[in-house]
């Protein structure tokens, strides 16, 4: 049986917030089976209670946040993305400011918190969403798609005009039943310009920003003296940040996801267009071996490994 998975013991971790740039606690906290990721607000009087959910979206612009009778978290996404990695299914998140901490700027620390936690596989099925039938959503030049696999398979290409990005790949594509989450994928940071630090400034945006935490370029190379810690870690990081975005709908996807110039507000698109579509979904357990598709036993495999 594919079994669901929190964590053995609580963990603690202090960061600021990228955008905010306020100190942020970070406490995760073992769940029951069937609970799903949980956002506790702990600041707040009493707490405000925000469950991983597509509907509880609210600011998309630089990150995914959630919602709730006018309180937010936000930039949950490289969480989420560790959280989906590692085949955790339930969690309680505590925290005392409106955003996640950024710490580096990938998911690599929460994948080390995760892990120095301890993983404990729970009585109780894991329920994957599986796709039925394509969906897609376009903006313009930009669009994502969710097709039917057995699995969980990314591909992603990005387009921007800059010669740092130009020299690396732009196109990439990550197949769970063969690569790691944690080797290949958690490590990529986010990343930015200097030229757009004044007007996400003026808008709140960026405020924790720096390069320890983001990659950051100015009109022609990369200013962080360690440079890139993939070939492709730009694009990759991409598919990160869609790891994530993707996780909020509650369940792990089978399904193979295709985007081209997506960020979080397609990400999130797509999975309305998804959950709206009765037909174009299902949820399902794997609780004999026989029935389990070998890339799922595989997937969650590695992300014990």
């Amino acid at each position: 049986m594919i079994r669901q998975r929190t964590l053995k013991s609580i963990v603690k971790a202090t960061g600021v917030g990228l955008h905010g740039g306020r100190k942020v606690n970070l406490s995760l906290r073992p769940a029951a089976p069937g609970t799903g990721i949980v956002f506790h607000r702990v600041d707040l009087d009493p707490p405000l209670t925000l469950p991983a959910d597509p509907y509880a979206v609210c600011d998309t612009r630089m990150c995914s946040g959630l919602e709730r009778d006018g309180h937010k978290v936000g930039t949950v996404e490289h969480l989420m993305s560790a959280l989906a990695g590692l085949g955790i299914d339930n969690l309680y998140v505590d925290v005392d400011a409106p955003e996640i901490p950024i710490l580096d700027g990938s998911s690599g620390p929460f994948v080390f918190l995760l892990q120095s936690a301890g993983i404990e596989e729970q009585n109780a099925p894991k329920r994957f969403l599986r796709v039925k039938r394509a969906v897609e959503y376009r903006e313009g030049d930009k669009w994502v798609r969710l097709e039917p696999y057995d699995g969980f398979r990314l591909t992603f290409s990005i387009v921007f005009n800059h010669p740092a990005i130009e020299r690396t790949p732009t196109t990439v594509t990550v197949d769970f039943a063969e690569h790691s989450y944690v080797r290949e994928v958690a490590r990529a940071r986010t990343f930015g310009f200097m030229q757009d630090v004044e007007f996400m400034r003026a808008n709140g945006l960026g405020l924790g920003g720096s390069l320890d935490n983001a990659i950051v370029m100015d009109e022609y190379r990369v200013l962080n003296a360690d440079g890139l810690r993939y070939a492709d870690e730009f694009v990759k990081h991409k598919i990160l940040d869609a790891i994530g975005d993707l996780y909020l709908c509650g369940h792990p996807l089978l399904a193979a996801y295709s985007a081209h110039k997506s960020g979080h507000a397609l990400n999130n698109q797509i999975l309305r267009v998804l959950l709206e579509d009765q037909e174009a979904w299902e949820i399902v357990t794997f609780e004999q071996a026989a029935a389990t598709p070998p890339a799922v036993s595989h997937q969650f495999d590695l992300a014990l490994a």
